[in-house]
């Protein structure tokens, strides 16, 4: 049984759809503070039947024990995190005690329970404003927010774990940006309140449910101005999870691996594509950067090829067009 903490989140869920497609049982943990129960209930019309869900914080030790001993949990997928960049800047004690101090108490309830195996979502942020293009797993981590470094602390922290203990199974996965919807469109990206995330902004402007699209930074050092990131289909990024679980159950590694399409598309080159998509304007306008922001990054994906056969497929036209049935059908 796997546990998927976050797994009614958005790549939460996308995750344990593929789990689900390659005949694997998992059960989800969640506080829903960033999802709904809405997300379960589509989740559970997409695979075909009742999901195990447990509504409560990765930071409660007696429902991580309850979990792991009803359950027999041998592999953890952990997503349970906060993850926007403006917000951690604003409130970075929240981000460590959920991002940090909930990861120490998983992993703790994870040895008592002996289940070794783990795969942690880390993030492309630990790089920072990585000095060269593409980024490597091997390039220094300067993390430039209070989000960043709580997923490189987390990282850090895995690293010491293996060290002291081999039998611990640890792939850290840094997460580029992901994008899309499952193309059943039943589930998506459903972000409470105003989306932290480019591509639901888009969709929301393209709708009509928001007037226009805020860019932050027009005068980056990028082709058109505009921050550039490496886009990855959220159905890619939830069989990269699978693969690194696959690879775990015969390697007792800790392995860092990046994951990403290799390439970089610009904010304006997004709005651009978008709009074709969905045949709407997509009106914007520029301000000014955001604190935290890189200019450019996008992933050397060389390593999850190698060590797990797994690349990402789709492109940004597909991502464009699942992101938009997604929000048609959402708008219901």
């Amino acid at each position: 049984m796997i546990l998927v903490t976050g797994g009614a989140g958005y790549i939460g869920s996308h995750i344990c759809a593929e789990l689900a497609r390659v005949g694997r049982d998992f059960v989800i943990l969640d506080n829903l503070s960033n999802s709904s129960m809405d997300a379960v209930d589509r989740l559970q019309q997409l695979v075909g039947r009742a999901v195990p869900f447990h509504a409560g914080d990765v930071r409660d030790t007696a429902l991580l024990d309850r979990i792991f001993t009803e359950h027999a949990v041998s592999s953890v997928i952990h997503l349970a995190g906060l993850k926007s960049v403006a917000e951690s800047v604003a409130n970075p004690i929240d981000y460590f005690d959920n991002n940090v101090a909930g990861t120490v108490r998983l992993l703790a309830a994870m040895r008592r329970a002996d289940c070794k195996t783990l795969v942690f979502s880390s993030s492309a942020t630990v790089y920072g404003a990585a000095a060269t293009m593409p980024v490597t797993e091997d390039a220094p981590c300067m993390a430039v927010s209070p989000y960043g470094r709580t997923k490189l602390m987390v990282e850090e922290m895995l690293s010491d774990l293996h060290a002291s203990d081999p039998a611990w199974r640890i792939a850290r996965l840094r997460y580029f940006n992901p994008a899309g919807a499952h193309e059943s469109g039943l589930i998506g990206e459903s972000p409470r309140g105003t989306p932290n995330n480019l591509m639901p902004y888009l969709a929301q402007v393209a709708s009509g449910e928001r007037s226009a699209l805020t860019v932050f930074g027009g005068d980056y050092p990028t082709p058109d101005g505009t921050g550039v990131r490496d886009y990855i289909h959220v159905v890619d990024l939830a069989e990269g999870h699978v693969a690194a679980l696959d690879f775990l159950a015969d390697n007792p590694q800790d392995v860092v691996l990046n994951l990403g399409t290799g390439s970089g598309t610009s904010v304006l080159e997004m709005i651009a594509a978008f709009a074709k998509a969905s045949a709407r304007s997509v009106p914007f306008e520029i301000a000014a950067r955001r604190p935290g922001d890189v200019a450019t990054c996008f992933a050397d994906v060389g390593r999850a090829r190698r060590i797990l056969g797994w690349t990402a497929t789709r492109d940004l036209d597909q991502m464009c067009r699942d992101a938009w049935r997604w929000q048609l059908v959402r708008k219901g």
